[in-house]
């Protein structure tokens, strides 16, 4: 049986394998902007691993796994081994491991490591989300107040001239903004009241689903351009993320 947990302990040991990283070997996937280390698949094998040995019907949607799993399966585990590859690659931080747990389709157990900076943000479904065990809440403040962080959907370049309009749109409104290339990372800076708004043109499961849960456990609303609430599926989504009075306010639901 794979406990919370035992989780916990196979991505805190994922996240040694990042910090410990050397001699990376860089290939491009789709294109000059996508690409993969040999640290995000030994990072997806070890904890697909460490999980399978607990679970051995588990099924697993990995960003970099060709065969993708049930997401309605009893278990099912939506990871990825380093969101912020770009990041990782240049040694600027700001990098995680990002795993969900789904049961019958359900949000469990979300959590987002990001072993730089040694924070582990989690969620579990009903009970409430925290940062390194204490308790996170999105901000209240007003987006005059607050920092917008945003995604750039840089393997997507039709979606560039959208992406700055809403850049252009939010930047009057808000205090200042942030492009930090990580989504997972991104969602959870507004889950613990960072930042006030986080949005991106088009995410992949993987990017969003453990961040989306501690979002949604922190108080914040998680939906997409148009307003829809976001349901997980294999399919490619836009996102923002916010408290439902940013979210208004900043004027690029239906944009």
């Amino acid at each position: 049986m794979c406990t919370i947990k035992h989780l916990q302990n196979a991505i805190t040991f994922a996240g040694g394998l990042i910090l410990s990283a050397a001699d990376l070997k860089i290939t491009e996937k789709t294109s000059p902007r996508d690409l993969v280390t040999q640290y995000d698949r030994l990072v997806q094998e070890r904890l697909i691993a460490a999980i399978s040995e607990k679970l051995p019907d588990a099924q697993f949607v990995s960003e970099e796994s060709a065969e993708k799993g049930d997401l309605n399966a009893e278990n099912a585990f939506i990871i990825d081994p380093i969101d912020g590859t770009t990041n990782f690659i240049h040694r600027m931080g700001n990098c995680a491991i990002s795993v969900a747990w789904y049961k019958h389709g359900e949000p469990f157990y979300g959590a987002v490591y990001d072993p730089t900076a040694n924070e582990f943000f989690e969620a579990k479904a009903g009970e409430g989300a925290s940062l390194n065990g204490k308790p996170i809440q999105v901000s209240d403040q007003p987006m005059r107040n607050s920092i917008v962080l945003f995604g750039t959907a840089p393997y997507n370049p039709e979606l560039t001239d959208l992406t700055f309009e809403l850049i252009r749109k939010v930047f009057g409104k808000c205090q200042d903004i942030r492009r930090m290339g990580s989504a997972a990372l991104d969602i959870c800076h507004v889950a613990c009241g960072r930042a006030g708004l986080y949005f991106e043109a088009t995410l992949s499961p993987w990017d969003y689903a453990a961040a989306a849960l501690i979002l949604k456990e922190s108080g914040g609303t998680f939906v997409n351009l148009s307003g829809q609430e976001i349901v997980l599926s294999l399919e490619k989504t836009s996102v923002v993320a916010g408290n439902k009075n940013i979210i208004a306010e900043s004027g690029i639901i239906n944009s």
